[in-house]
Protein backbone atom coordinates (compact mmCIF):
# COMPACT_ATOMS: atom_id res chain seq x y z
CA UNK A 1 0.00 0.00 0.00
CA UNK A 2 1.30 3.46 -0.94
CA UNK A 3 2.05 5.65 2.08
CA UNK A 4 1.16 9.35 1.86
CA UNK A 5 2.17 12.08 4.26
CA UNK A 6 -0.36 13.51 6.69
CA UNK A 7 0.04 16.92 5.05
CA UNK A 8 -0.78 15.53 1.61
CA UNK A 9 -3.80 13.60 2.89
CA UNK A 10 -5.08 16.75 4.59
CA UNK A 11 -4.67 18.62 1.30
CA UNK A 12 -6.62 15.85 -0.47
CA UNK A 13 -9.52 16.21 1.96
CA UNK A 14 -9.44 19.98 1.48
CA UNK A 15 -9.53 19.51 -2.30
CA UNK A 16 -12.58 17.24 -2.24
CA UNK A 17 -14.49 19.65 0.00
CA UNK A 18 -13.56 22.65 -2.14
CA UNK A 19 -14.56 20.88 -5.36
CA UNK A 20 -18.05 19.81 -4.23
CA UNK A 21 -19.72 22.24 -6.62
CA UNK A 22 -17.65 21.09 -9.60
CA UNK A 23 -18.33 17.44 -8.76
CA UNK A 24 -22.08 18.14 -8.61
CA UNK A 25 -21.96 19.72 -12.08
CA UNK A 26 -20.09 16.69 -13.44
CA UNK A 27 -22.73 14.37 -11.99
CA UNK A 28 -25.49 16.38 -13.66
CA UNK A 29 -23.79 16.12 -17.06
CA UNK A 30 -23.27 12.39 -16.55
CA UNK A 31 -26.98 11.88 -15.74
CA UNK A 32 -28.05 13.67 -18.93
CA UNK A 33 -25.54 11.84 -21.13
CA UNK A 34 -26.49 8.48 -19.64
CA UNK A 35 -30.15 9.17 -20.38
CA UNK A 36 -29.26 9.95 -24.00
CA UNK A 37 -27.29 6.72 -24.36
CA UNK A 38 -30.02 4.61 -22.79
CA UNK A 39 -32.67 6.20 -25.03
CA UNK A 40 -30.60 5.23 -28.07
CA UNK A 41 -30.23 1.66 -26.79
CA UNK A 42 -34.01 1.41 -26.36
CA UNK A 43 -34.78 3.07 -29.70
CA UNK A 44 -32.58 0.63 -31.62
CA UNK A 45 -33.69 -2.43 -29.66
CA UNK A 46 -30.38 -3.66 -28.32
CA UNK A 47 -30.56 -7.32 -27.35
CA UNK A 48 -28.23 -10.29 -26.91
CA UNK A 49 -28.25 -10.97 -30.65
CA UNK A 50 -26.34 -7.70 -31.12
CA UNK A 51 -23.37 -9.24 -29.31
CA UNK A 52 -23.06 -12.27 -31.62
CA UNK A 53 -19.72 -12.42 -33.48
CA UNK A 54 -19.45 -12.57 -37.24
CA UNK A 55 -16.54 -13.70 -39.41
CA UNK A 56 -15.38 -13.34 -42.98
CA UNK A 57 -17.19 -10.58 -44.83
CA UNK A 58 -19.46 -9.86 -41.88
CA UNK A 59 -22.56 -9.47 -44.04
CA UNK A 60 -25.78 -8.76 -42.10
CA UNK A 61 -23.98 -8.08 -38.82
CA UNK A 62 -26.93 -6.66 -36.91
CA UNK A 63 -24.89 -5.64 -33.87
CA UNK A 64 -22.44 -3.67 -35.99
CA UNK A 65 -25.22 -1.80 -37.76
CA UNK A 66 -27.14 -1.09 -34.54
CA UNK A 67 -24.00 0.23 -32.85
CA UNK A 68 -23.42 2.57 -35.79
CA UNK A 69 -26.93 3.98 -35.38
CA UNK A 70 -26.51 4.36 -31.63
CA UNK A 71 -23.29 6.34 -32.07
CA UNK A 72 -25.02 8.55 -34.65
CA UNK A 73 -27.88 9.29 -32.26
CA UNK A 74 -25.68 9.90 -29.24
CA UNK A 75 -23.38 12.20 -31.23
CA UNK A 76 -26.27 14.14 -32.74
CA UNK A 77 -25.17 13.02 -36.21
CA UNK A 78 -26.94 11.75 -39.32
CA UNK A 79 -24.69 8.71 -39.61
CA UNK A 80 -21.69 7.04 -38.00
CA UNK A 81 -19.51 3.98 -38.07
CA UNK A 82 -17.67 2.27 -35.23
CA UNK A 83 -15.05 -0.38 -35.89
CA UNK A 84 -12.71 -2.39 -33.70
CA UNK A 85 -10.33 -2.56 -36.69
CA UNK A 86 -9.48 1.15 -36.30
CA UNK A 87 -6.22 0.91 -34.37
CA UNK A 88 -6.09 4.37 -32.74
CA UNK A 89 -7.30 7.95 -32.97
CA UNK A 90 -4.70 8.88 -35.60
CA UNK A 91 -5.90 6.01 -37.78
CA UNK A 92 -9.50 7.21 -37.43
CA UNK A 93 -8.45 10.75 -38.36
CA UNK A 94 -6.49 9.43 -41.33
CA UNK A 95 -9.58 7.60 -42.59
CA UNK A 96 -11.55 10.83 -42.28
CA UNK A 97 -9.01 13.10 -43.99
CA UNK A 98 -8.25 10.72 -46.86
CA UNK A 99 -11.96 10.06 -47.24
CA UNK A 100 -12.77 13.73 -47.85
CA UNK A 101 -9.67 15.27 -49.46
CA UNK A 102 -8.58 14.95 -53.10
CA UNK A 103 -5.65 16.10 -55.23
CA UNK A 104 -5.54 19.90 -55.40
CA UNK A 105 -7.60 20.37 -52.24
CA UNK A 106 -6.43 22.38 -49.25
CA UNK A 107 -6.77 21.29 -45.64
CA UNK A 108 -7.03 24.33 -43.36
CA UNK A 109 -6.43 23.82 -39.64
CA UNK A 110 -8.30 26.45 -37.63
CA UNK A 111 -6.53 25.52 -34.39
CA UNK A 112 -2.89 25.68 -35.44
CA UNK A 113 -0.57 22.73 -35.82
CA UNK A 114 -2.38 19.45 -35.20
CA UNK A 115 -1.30 16.79 -32.74
CA UNK A 116 2.19 15.41 -33.38
CA UNK A 117 1.09 12.06 -34.83
CA UNK A 118 -0.86 13.79 -37.62
CA UNK A 119 2.18 15.63 -38.98
CA UNK A 120 3.35 12.68 -41.07
CA UNK A 121 -0.21 11.92 -42.17
CA UNK A 122 -0.54 15.47 -43.50
CA UNK A 123 3.00 15.54 -44.88
CA UNK A 124 4.44 18.46 -42.89
CA UNK A 125 6.92 16.04 -41.35
CA UNK A 126 8.38 12.67 -42.22
CA UNK A 127 9.82 11.27 -45.44
CA UNK A 128 8.37 12.35 -48.80
CA UNK A 129 6.83 9.39 -50.60
CA UNK A 130 5.48 7.71 -47.46
CA UNK A 131 1.87 8.05 -48.62
CA UNK A 132 0.95 11.28 -46.85
CA UNK A 133 -1.75 13.68 -48.00
CA UNK A 134 0.99 15.87 -49.45
CA UNK A 135 2.15 12.96 -51.63
CA UNK A 136 -1.34 12.90 -53.12
CA UNK A 137 -1.31 16.61 -53.88
CA UNK A 138 -3.26 17.84 -50.87
CA UNK A 139 -1.95 21.12 -49.46
CA UNK A 140 -1.96 22.16 -45.82
CA UNK A 141 -2.47 25.56 -44.22
CA UNK A 142 -2.75 26.40 -40.54
CA UNK A 143 -3.94 29.39 -38.53
CA UNK A 144 -2.57 29.68 -35.01
CA UNK A 145 -4.97 30.49 -32.19
CA UNK A 146 -4.71 33.95 -30.62
CA UNK A 147 -2.70 33.56 -27.40
CA UNK A 148 -3.65 29.89 -27.48
CA UNK A 149 -7.20 30.74 -26.44
CA UNK A 150 -9.28 32.07 -29.34
CA UNK A 151 -9.71 31.24 -33.01
CA UNK A 152 -8.30 33.92 -35.31
CA UNK A 153 -11.48 34.55 -37.28
CA UNK A 154 -9.99 37.50 -39.15
CA UNK A 155 -7.18 35.40 -40.61
CA UNK A 156 -9.42 32.38 -41.20
CA UNK A 157 -11.86 34.61 -43.09
CA UNK A 158 -9.06 36.09 -45.21
CA UNK A 159 -7.96 32.63 -46.31
CA UNK A 160 -11.46 31.34 -47.02
CA UNK A 161 -12.32 34.41 -49.10
CA UNK A 162 -9.07 34.29 -51.10
CA UNK A 163 -8.51 32.57 -54.42
CA UNK A 164 -6.74 29.77 -52.56
CA UNK A 165 -9.70 29.54 -50.22
CA UNK A 166 -11.83 28.20 -53.05
CA UNK A 167 -9.75 25.03 -52.82
CA UNK A 168 -10.24 24.55 -49.07
CA UNK A 169 -12.13 21.28 -48.79
CA UNK A 170 -11.61 20.54 -45.08
CA UNK A 171 -11.53 22.99 -42.17
CA UNK A 172 -9.95 21.04 -39.33
CA UNK A 173 -10.55 21.68 -35.64
CA UNK A 174 -8.65 19.94 -32.87
CA UNK A 175 -10.97 20.19 -29.89
CA UNK A 176 -8.40 19.26 -27.27
CA UNK A 177 -4.96 20.73 -26.68
CA UNK A 178 -2.80 17.80 -27.76
CA UNK A 179 0.78 18.52 -26.71
CA UNK A 180 0.22 22.28 -26.74
CA UNK A 181 -0.43 24.64 -23.85
CA UNK A 182 -3.63 25.95 -25.39
CA UNK A 183 -7.28 26.14 -24.46
CA UNK A 184 -9.61 23.27 -25.23
CA UNK A 185 -12.62 24.36 -27.31
CA UNK A 186 -16.14 23.94 -25.99
CA UNK A 187 -18.86 22.49 -28.20
CA UNK A 188 -20.50 25.93 -28.42
CA UNK A 189 -17.20 27.43 -29.60
CA UNK A 190 -16.95 24.70 -32.22
CA UNK A 191 -20.49 25.51 -33.30
CA UNK A 192 -19.54 29.17 -33.71
CA UNK A 193 -16.59 28.13 -35.89
CA UNK A 194 -18.82 25.90 -38.02
CA UNK A 195 -21.28 28.72 -38.62
CA UNK A 196 -18.46 31.10 -39.56
CA UNK A 197 -16.92 28.66 -42.04
CA UNK A 198 -20.25 27.75 -43.61
CA UNK A 199 -21.18 31.42 -44.02
CA UNK A 200 -18.21 31.77 -46.37
CA UNK A 201 -17.71 28.25 -47.73
CA UNK A 202 -20.91 26.22 -47.27
CA UNK A 203 -19.44 23.38 -49.33
CA UNK A 204 -16.37 22.90 -47.10
CA UNK A 205 -16.32 20.05 -44.58
CA UNK A 206 -15.70 20.95 -40.94
CA UNK A 207 -13.87 18.04 -39.33
CA UNK A 208 -13.34 17.84 -35.56
CA UNK A 209 -10.71 15.76 -33.81
CA UNK A 210 -12.99 14.95 -30.87
CA UNK A 211 -10.48 12.86 -28.91
CA UNK A 212 -10.66 13.36 -25.13
CA UNK A 213 -13.81 15.49 -25.43
CA UNK A 214 -16.69 13.03 -25.68
CA UNK A 215 -19.28 13.15 -22.87
CA UNK A 216 -17.62 16.04 -21.04
CA UNK A 217 -20.58 18.17 -22.16
CA UNK A 218 -24.19 17.30 -22.96
CA UNK A 219 -23.75 17.56 -26.74
CA UNK A 220 -21.10 16.72 -29.33
CA UNK A 221 -19.76 18.61 -32.38
CA UNK A 222 -22.13 17.04 -34.97
CA UNK A 223 -25.03 18.43 -32.94
CA UNK A 224 -23.79 21.97 -33.67
CA UNK A 225 -23.16 21.41 -37.37
CA UNK A 226 -19.75 19.74 -37.67
CA UNK A 227 -19.61 17.50 -40.75
CA UNK A 228 -17.47 14.93 -38.98
CA UNK A 229 -16.34 14.16 -35.43
CA UNK A 230 -13.67 11.53 -34.98
CA UNK A 231 -12.31 9.71 -31.95
CA UNK A 232 -10.79 6.63 -30.36
CA UNK A 233 -12.64 3.99 -28.35
CA UNK A 234 -9.77 3.56 -25.89
CA UNK A 235 -10.41 7.14 -24.87
CA UNK A 236 -13.74 8.52 -23.66
CA UNK A 237 -16.43 6.76 -25.73
CA UNK A 238 -15.10 3.27 -25.00
CA UNK A 239 -15.82 3.79 -21.31
CA UNK A 240 -12.82 1.71 -20.27
CA UNK A 241 -14.52 -1.39 -21.69
CA UNK A 242 -13.67 -1.29 -25.43
CA UNK A 243 -10.39 -3.08 -26.08
CA UNK A 244 -9.59 -1.19 -29.29
CA UNK A 245 -11.33 0.75 -32.05
CA UNK A 246 -12.49 4.14 -33.24
CA UNK A 247 -15.50 5.98 -34.64
CA UNK A 248 -16.46 8.63 -37.20
CA UNK A 249 -19.82 10.42 -36.90
CA UNK A 250 -21.35 13.26 -38.89
CA UNK A 251 -23.35 14.03 -42.00
CA UNK A 252 -24.49 11.15 -44.18
CA UNK A 253 -22.39 12.47 -47.07
CA UNK A 254 -19.17 12.76 -45.08
CA UNK A 255 -19.61 9.39 -43.39
CA UNK A 256 -20.31 7.67 -46.72
CA UNK A 257 -17.15 9.11 -48.29
CA UNK A 258 -15.09 8.02 -45.29
CA UNK A 259 -16.63 4.53 -45.39
CA UNK A 260 -15.10 4.08 -48.85
CA UNK A 261 -11.70 4.84 -47.36
CA UNK A 262 -12.37 2.42 -44.49
CA UNK A 263 -13.02 -0.43 -46.94
CA UNK A 264 -13.30 0.43 -50.65
CA UNK A 265 -15.55 2.37 -53.04
CA UNK A 266 -18.83 0.61 -53.75
CA UNK A 267 -18.69 -1.50 -50.59
CA UNK A 268 -18.35 0.96 -47.71
CA UNK A 269 -20.10 -0.19 -44.53
CA UNK A 270 -21.72 -3.33 -45.96
CA UNK A 271 -18.89 -5.53 -44.69
CA UNK A 272 -16.67 -5.92 -41.66
CA UNK A 273 -16.66 -8.90 -39.33
CA UNK A 274 -16.88 -7.97 -35.66
CA UNK A 275 -15.15 -11.13 -34.33
CA UNK A 276 -16.82 -10.94 -30.92
CA UNK A 277 -15.88 -7.32 -30.15
CA UNK A 278 -19.41 -5.91 -30.29
CA UNK A 279 -20.26 -6.50 -26.63
CA UNK A 280 -17.15 -4.61 -25.48
CA UNK A 281 -18.09 -1.62 -27.64
CA UNK A 282 -21.77 -1.63 -26.63
CA UNK A 283 -20.82 -1.88 -22.98
CA UNK A 284 -18.19 0.82 -23.51
CA UNK A 285 -20.56 3.51 -24.73
CA UNK A 286 -23.02 2.50 -21.99
CA UNK A 287 -20.37 3.08 -19.31
CA UNK A 288 -18.81 6.10 -21.04
CA UNK A 289 -20.79 8.96 -19.42
CA UNK A 290 -20.03 7.66 -15.92
CA UNK A 291 -16.40 6.77 -16.67
CA UNK A 292 -15.78 10.21 -18.19
CA UNK A 293 -17.32 11.77 -15.07
CA UNK A 294 -14.84 9.85 -12.90
CA UNK A 295 -11.96 11.03 -15.11
CA UNK A 296 -13.17 14.64 -14.89
CA UNK A 297 -13.34 14.49 -11.09
CA UNK A 298 -9.80 13.10 -11.05
CA UNK A 299 -8.61 15.96 -13.31
CA UNK A 300 -10.16 18.62 -11.06
CA UNK A 301 -8.57 16.94 -8.05
CA UNK A 302 -5.14 16.86 -9.72
CA UNK A 303 -5.42 20.56 -10.61
CA UNK A 304 -6.23 21.47 -7.02
CA UNK A 305 -3.41 19.41 -5.52
CA UNK A 306 -0.67 20.58 -7.86
CA UNK A 307 -1.71 24.23 -7.83
CA UNK A 308 -1.59 24.09 -4.04
CA UNK A 309 1.93 22.68 -4.34
CA UNK A 310 2.98 25.69 -6.41
CA UNK A 311 2.76 24.38 -9.99
CA UNK A 312 1.06 26.08 -12.94
CA UNK A 313 -1.96 24.05 -14.04
CA UNK A 314 -4.43 24.30 -16.91
CA UNK A 315 -7.39 24.26 -16.58
CA UNK A 316 -7.74 25.71 -13.09
CA UNK A 317 -9.39 23.47 -10.46
CA UNK A 318 -12.62 25.47 -10.52
CA UNK A 319 -12.88 25.70 -14.34
CA UNK A 320 -15.53 23.77 -16.28
CA UNK A 321 -14.00 21.41 -18.80
CA UNK A 322 -14.53 20.25 -22.37
CA UNK A 323 -11.97 17.44 -22.27
CA UNK A 324 -10.43 15.16 -19.68
CA UNK A 325 -6.86 16.46 -20.02
CA UNK A 326 -5.16 18.24 -17.13
CA UNK A 327 -1.76 19.83 -17.64
CA UNK A 328 0.83 20.42 -14.96
CA UNK A 329 3.92 22.43 -15.90
CA UNK A 330 6.71 20.72 -13.99
CA UNK A 331 9.48 23.04 -15.24
CA UNK A 332 12.14 20.36 -15.66
CA UNK A 333 12.79 16.99 -17.26
CA UNK A 334 13.31 15.55 -13.78
CA UNK A 335 9.93 16.89 -12.64
CA UNK A 336 8.11 15.50 -15.68
CA UNK A 337 9.70 12.09 -15.26
CA UNK A 338 8.94 12.11 -11.53
CA UNK A 339 5.27 12.93 -12.23
CA UNK A 340 5.01 10.00 -14.63
CA UNK A 341 6.80 7.64 -12.24
CA UNK A 342 4.27 8.55 -9.56
CA UNK A 343 1.31 7.93 -11.84
CA UNK A 344 2.73 4.56 -12.84
CA UNK A 345 3.30 3.56 -9.22
CA UNK A 346 -0.28 4.54 -8.41
CA UNK A 347 -1.82 2.45 -11.21
CA UNK A 348 -3.58 -0.93 -10.95
CA UNK A 349 -1.44 -2.60 -13.65
CA UNK A 350 2.37 -2.55 -13.95
CA UNK A 351 2.74 -0.46 -10.80
CA UNK A 352 6.24 -1.92 -10.37
CA UNK A 353 7.43 -0.57 -13.75
CA UNK A 354 9.53 2.61 -14.05
CA UNK A 355 8.64 4.62 -17.18
CA UNK A 356 11.53 6.06 -19.19
CA UNK A 357 11.60 8.57 -22.08
CA UNK A 358 11.93 7.07 -25.56
CA UNK A 359 11.75 7.98 -29.23
CA UNK A 360 8.13 7.04 -29.76
CA UNK A 361 7.05 6.61 -33.43
CA UNK A 362 5.20 9.66 -34.76
CA UNK A 363 6.64 12.16 -32.26
CA UNK A 364 9.36 14.77 -32.80
CA UNK A 365 10.75 14.66 -29.25
CA UNK A 366 11.39 11.89 -26.81
CA UNK A 367 8.19 11.13 -24.92
CA UNK A 368 7.66 9.66 -21.48
CA UNK A 369 4.44 7.80 -20.86
CA UNK A 370 2.93 6.33 -17.71
CA UNK A 371 0.00 4.01 -18.25
CA UNK A 372 -0.68 1.20 -15.83
CA UNK A 373 -3.77 0.24 -17.78
CA UNK A 374 -5.86 -2.85 -18.46
CA UNK A 375 -5.94 -1.90 -22.16
CA UNK A 376 -2.61 -0.91 -23.65
CA UNK A 377 -2.47 2.84 -24.26
CA UNK A 378 -6.00 3.48 -23.00
CA UNK A 379 -6.08 7.19 -22.14
CA UNK A 380 -9.45 6.94 -20.38
CA UNK A 381 -7.63 4.91 -17.76
CA UNK A 382 -5.21 6.68 -15.44
CA UNK A 383 -2.29 7.86 -17.55
CA UNK A 384 0.18 10.69 -17.98
CA UNK A 385 2.64 11.58 -20.68
CA UNK A 386 4.55 14.43 -22.19
CA UNK A 387 7.36 15.32 -24.59
CA UNK A 388 10.76 16.13 -23.14
CA UNK A 389 10.77 19.74 -24.22
CA UNK A 390 10.35 23.00 -22.30
CA UNK A 391 8.34 23.82 -20.24
CA UNK A 392 8.16 20.07 -19.48
CA UNK A 393 4.41 19.78 -19.26
CA UNK A 394 2.77 16.66 -17.89
CA UNK A 395 -0.44 15.84 -19.76
CA UNK A 396 -2.58 13.89 -17.32
CA UNK A 397 -5.88 12.20 -18.05
CA UNK A 398 -8.23 9.41 -17.13
CA UNK A 399 -9.17 7.40 -14.10
CA UNK A 400 -11.73 4.59 -14.33
CA UNK A 401 -12.81 5.44 -10.79
CA UNK A 402 -12.25 8.61 -8.81
CA UNK A 403 -11.05 6.57 -5.85
CA UNK A 404 -8.22 5.00 -7.85
CA UNK A 405 -7.51 8.27 -9.66
CA UNK A 406 -7.13 10.01 -6.31
CA UNK A 407 -4.48 7.50 -5.29
CA UNK A 408 -2.64 8.03 -8.58
CA UNK A 409 -2.61 11.81 -8.17
CA UNK A 410 -1.33 11.60 -4.60
CA UNK A 411 1.33 9.13 -5.75
CA UNK A 412 2.45 11.59 -8.45
CA UNK A 413 2.56 14.44 -5.94
CA UNK A 414 4.62 12.33 -3.52
CA UNK A 415 7.18 11.43 -6.21
CA UNK A 416 7.46 15.01 -7.49
CA UNK A 417 7.99 16.35 -3.97
CA UNK A 418 10.59 13.68 -3.26
CA UNK A 419 12.47 14.34 -6.52
CA UNK A 420 12.24 18.13 -6.83
CA UNK A 421 12.63 19.10 -3.19
CA UNK A 422 15.92 17.27 -2.62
Amino acid sequence: MIEFSKELLALADEAEAALAGEFAHIAKVSHENTARVMAAFAEHRVDAACFAPTTGYGYDDRGRDVLDRIFADVMGAEAAFVRHSIVNGTHALTIGLFGLLRTGDVMLSLTGKPYDTLEEVIGIAGTPGNGSLADYGVEYRGVEMINGRELDYERIGEILRSEEGKRVKVCFIQRSKGYLNRKTLTVDEIGEAVRFVKSIRPDAFVVVDNCYGEFTETKEPPAVGADLAIGSLIKNPGGGMAETGGYLAGTAKAVELCSYRLTCPGIGLEVGATLGQNKHMFRGIFYAPHTVAEALKTAHFAAYIFRALGYAVEPAPEALRSDIIQTVITGSAEGLCAFCRGIQAGSPVDAYVTPEPWAMPGYRDQVIMAAGTFVQGASIELSADGPLRAPYTAFFQGGLTFESGRIGVLSAATEVLRTCNT
